[in-house]
């Protein structure tokens, strides 16, 4: 039996969640995804709307997104999002117009 004191046991962490956590937390994921919304694109031109994000690591990146069912890499050796990665983008759309209201774009 808990005494007062003890904090409530916290409930477990769902699995797939904490995995999707993982891997949109990392450094340009979500850019990626953002970027590849609108459209494929080529790496090259993936890179140049990437600003300060070097080739090594948006190549990193994007081979996560493929792992994982997120994105493909197309015969052209163009980028898109897969069904999966365009449910994800739409899930995030609300935090995208959040953060536009947020920092005054809107």
């Amino acid at each position: 039996m808990r005494s007062a004191s003890e904090p409530p046991p916290t409930p477990p962490r769902s699995a797939p969640a904490h995995a999707a956590m993982e891997l949109l937390g990392q450094r340009w994921m979500l850019r990626v995804i953002w970027e590849l919304d609108a459209t494929p694109l080529g790496f090259l031109e993936l890179r140049r709307r990437m600003d300060n994000c070097s080739s090594s690591m948006l190549s990193v990146r994007l081979q996560r997104l493929v792992e994982a069912g997120i994105a493909a890499k197309l015969p052209d050796k163009s980028y898109e999002l897969t069904t999966a990665g365009k449910e994800l983008a739409q899930a995030l759309t609300p935090i995208w117009e959040w953060s536009e209201r947020w920092s005054g774009c809107s």
